[in-house]
């Protein structure tokens, strides 16, 4: 399990990491004193479980943990506090856990089993809904069936999913995170904030300005690679 640990006191980092790496569970620890250091490493690595300390100098722990809610396959959260008044707000903001400092060991690997019972859990939902060759698309209370390979890219435009197919554009109010979860990740990519493309119906991949990229589909559209993604994009296309 890869934990990130969220806290602007390198101390209680330092606790916490010690307790961590007790753990035969954890395999990765990674720290950031603040929400910019944690979205760098949420860009950049998989991450399986947040210790999340709710005040970060100016910052606010829970605004960190609205913008997780946007992540395609998104760490769970375990508040880590010196402050028990925050306990209701941590699990209306659907926190696996909550526990205090100064931190125990006991509490701490309770902590990380949950963590492990849900991923695994989770996973088995994902992969199911990964395996089904067919999506449903909702608009207006109109449901279509799509099957998965006739996606070619999806994109949000003006507060809208636009799925194109083969055969036509569908737009709906789902989430591109959550299109993506119902995709297998072999062959969908996220290549840009608001992109997603189907890896075998890519037919060219240019250099575009300030280190970015053009990917040309197979139906001649043109989609932005964003420089964070141009890594993770090269090697899927096996550049």
């Amino acid at each position: 399990m890869r934990v990130l640990i969220v806290d602007d006191e390198p101390l209680a980092r330092e606790e916490l990491k010690y307790l961590l790496t007790q753990n035969q569970n954890v395999t990765a620890i990674l720290e950031a004193d603040s929400i910019a250091s944690a979205q760098k490493w949420l860009e950049k690595e998989t991450i399986n479980l947040i210790f999340l300390d709710i005040q970060l100098g100016d910052e606010n722990g829970f605004t960190l943990a609205d913008q997780i809610k946007k992540i395609s396959q998104r760490p769970r959260i375990i508040f880590a506090t010196a402050y028990d008044e925050y306990a209701l707000d941590a699990f209306n903001a659907n926190a696996l856990d909550y526990i205090l400092k100064p931190f125990e060991q006991s509490r701490v690997d309770e902590a990380i089993q949950k963590g492990m019972g849900v991923n695994a859990a989770t996973e088995i939902d994902a992969q199911k809904s990964r395996d089904n060759p067919r999506i449903s698309v909702t608009n207006e209370d109109k449901t279509r069936v799509i099957n998965k390979k006739d996606i070619v890219a999806a994109y949000v435009e003006n507060g809208d999913l636009v799925i194109v197919t083969k055969q036509a554009e569908f737009r709906t109010k789902q989430t591109l995170v959550h299109l993506q979860e119902l995709l297998n990740p072999q062959q969908f990519l996220q290549v840009h904030r608001s992109f997603l493309v189907n890896l075998n119906e890519v037919r060219a991949a240019e250099p575009s300005f300030n280190h970015t990229y053009e990917l040309t589909m197979t139906n001649g559209k043109k989609i932005p690679v964003s420089r964070s993604f141009v890594s993770e994009m090269k090697r899927a296309l096996g550049m």
